[in-house]
């Protein structure tokens, strides 16, 4: 049985290649795991953002209603007082 001199090349070219395979892989995975990682931090941040823009508005409608209704409660506080008992 004649032994091929040229075995250890193509063991070395099959092995560079799973190891080469193996690395391309392992990068892959590295950039999905990123691009997923930074969708969530993008997504938490515009929630946070978002959230804090409902907060904002809510708080504002609310201190205008809050003031609206006082400036009517003293328009009709102001229209009772005005008025003044006859007497005959």
């Amino acid at each position: 049985m004649l032994l091929n001199p040229f075995g250890p090349l193509a063991f070395l070219k099959i092995t560079s290649l799973k190891a080469t395979t193996f690395f391309l892989l392992i990068l892959l995975i590295k950039s999905n795991l990123l691009r997923l990682k930074g969708g969530l931090i993008g997504g938490l941040f515009a929630l946070i953002l978002i959230s804090g823009m409902l907060a904002s508005t809510s708080i504002a409608l609310g201190s205008l209603i809050y003031a609206y209704k006082i400036k009517n409660k003293n328009k009709e506080s102001e229209s009772i007082q005005d008025l003044e008992t006859v007497n005959i």
